[in-house]
C-alpha cells in the first residue's frame, strides 16, 4: 500500500512540474493544482494512519495522529481558494492581453 501511495505521489509530483512549465496559464493552474493534491497526499501520508483503530484513545491503544489530517483540511480549503483566485487572475489577463500565454507582456 506504501508503494502504490508513494507512486500516486510521484506522478501527480511529476505531472504538476511537466504542466507548471507550459506556456499557457490554464495548464499552469493545473499544474498547481496536482502540486497541491500531492502534498495534500504527502502529508496525509504521514500521519501514518492506522486501519481497525478504536476511534476513542484508550490505555495502551494505537491511534493516527490528528495533526497531518488538521493541516490536510486547512490546506485544501487555502488551496481552493487559490485555484479561484488564480482562475479569475488567467481570465482578467486573457480579457485585457486577448493572449493565454504566461509571458504575454514581454515583448518577443
Amino acid at each position: 500500500m506504501e508503494a502504490l501511495l508513494a507512486t500516486a505521489i510521484a506522478v501527480l509530483t511529476a505531472c504538476g512540474v511537466f504542466l507548471i512549465l507550459r506556456a499557457r496559464t490554464f495548464p499552469v493552474l493545473l499544474g498547481l493544482t496536482l502540486l497541491s493534491y500531492a502534498v495534500n497526499l504527502f502529508l496525509f501520508a504521514s500521519g501514518r494512519l492506522h486501519l481497525d483503530a478504536p476511534p476513542l484513545i484508550r490505555a495502551g491503544a494505537s491511534y493516527t495522529d490528528p495533526l497531518p489530517q488538521a493541516l490536510v483540511l486547512t490546506a485544501i480549503v487555502i488551496g481552493f481558494g487559490m485555484t479561484g483566485y488564480l482562475a479569475m487572475l488567467a481570465l482578467r489577463a486573457l480579457a485585457e492581453s486577448g493572449d493565454d500565454h504566461v509571458d504575454a507582456g514581454k515583448d518577443s
